[in-house]
């Protein structure tokens, strides 16, 4: 893998920083302190307003249901009033333990999303582990869905195309994006204005109780490595699972998960972009993900960036920021426009 010293000087000191600030908030179990998280975490404020190249994006967040804290952050293009926009629905990573749409940098990748796509981005807050455990995460995230189909133009502006609608996310939200799609494809005619036509997949959380080559040869990677997803995934999962719950192994791991497979190959379901990283410990994971979708007549597209770790996209600086957002709006303009 590339050394830190081919990291620019920026990202070697936020990468240090955020060892540093991990140490400080994440107890011994991987579970983690919220009240220091809170002191520590960088937020972004909304209502707002800011300029990405050119366009000014406004954001605000829209209440589903406070006695949860769900809620989503909505990013709107100006410029746009006159012709439909996509909608993007976006699940952030975090290991399903930190963040939320507010963080800094989850706030930025919607924030360029929305302006260059350009699409309607409704990035949702959903409760986080380990206080809320499996399948909180997957409820909260359909039940958001589920409000934004319901709700419409009440809450979304007026050009919002529903029928062109993508579903995201990246590391533990690249999985939620996986499980909450299997769930609406199940559901036969529950949307009445949703038409979920592609996923956007960005270094996917998915595991198992193997070691992959690498898990092995990646083990001192910036980010992310076997012991913290360890960690992760036994504050995630249901007391007594193992990693090989269909979950996080959604390709083999148990009979279920087989099972859940099979039935993939018969259900409907969408165009998927999955991004990968050289550099991150979870590839292998990620490329059985892809051959597991293909292997069910899905159309999938893979793409790698060679030197990217997991999480590169919080750290604008480096390249691969700029080609996820080209690489994402080159897949969703591609699908909208053959829509």
């Amino acid at each position: 893998m590339a050394s830190n010293s081919d990291l620019p000087l920026i990202t070697e000191f936020k990468l240090h920083v955020l060892r540093f600030s991990r140490r400080v908030y994440t107890r011994s179990d991987g579970t983690i302190n919220r009240r220091l998280f809170s002191l520590i975490e960088s937020k972004a404020s909304a209502p707002a307003t800011k300029l990405i190249d050119k366009t000014a994006i406004s954001t605000t967040d829209i209440p589903i249901d406070p006695s949860r804290n769900l809620w989503f952050r909505l990013f709107t293009p100006s410029g746009h009033s006159d012709k439909p926009l996509p909608l993007i629905v976006y699940y952030h990573g975090g290991g399903f333990s930190t963040y939320g749409p507010d963080t800094k940098s989850f706030d930025n990748l919607c924030s360029h999303l929305a302006a260059k796509v350009p699409a309607v981005v409704a990035s949702v807050n959903y409760r986080l582990t380990a206080e809320h455990k499996y399948p909180t995460q997957y409820d909260d995230s359909f039940d958001a869905l589920e409000f934004i189909d319901a709700q419409i133009y009440a809450v979304l502006p007026a050009n919002t195309d529903l029928r062109r609608c993508f579903i995201g996310g990246d590391s533990a939200g690249g999985n939620i994006a996986h499980h909450v799609t299997i769930r609406a494809f199940q559901k036969t005619n529950h949307f009445e204005k949703i038409k979920i036509i592609g996923i956007l997949s960005v270094q996917p959380f998915f595991g198992g109780e193997e070691r992959t080559e690498s898990e092995v040869r990646l083990a001192s990677a910036p980010v992310i490595d076997v012991k913290r997803a360890d960690l992760l995934w036994r504050n995630f999962l249901p007391e007594g699972s193992d990693r090989n719950h269909p979950a996080a192994n959604v390709f083999g791991g148990t009979e279920l998960s087989l099972e859940d497979a099979a039935a993939l190959e018969n259900l409907e379901f969408p165009n998927v972009l999955v991004i990968v990283g050289g550099n991150d410990p979870l590839q292998d994971w990620q490329r059985r993900y892809v051959n597991g979708l293909k292997n069910c007549g899905k159309q999938v597209e893979l793409i790698e960036y060679l030197n990217a770790f997991h999480g590169f996209y919080s750290f604008q600086e480096l390249p691969e920021f700029a080609l996820l957002i080209e690489d994402v709006t080159n897949f969703i303009r591609k699908l909208a426009h053959s829509e």
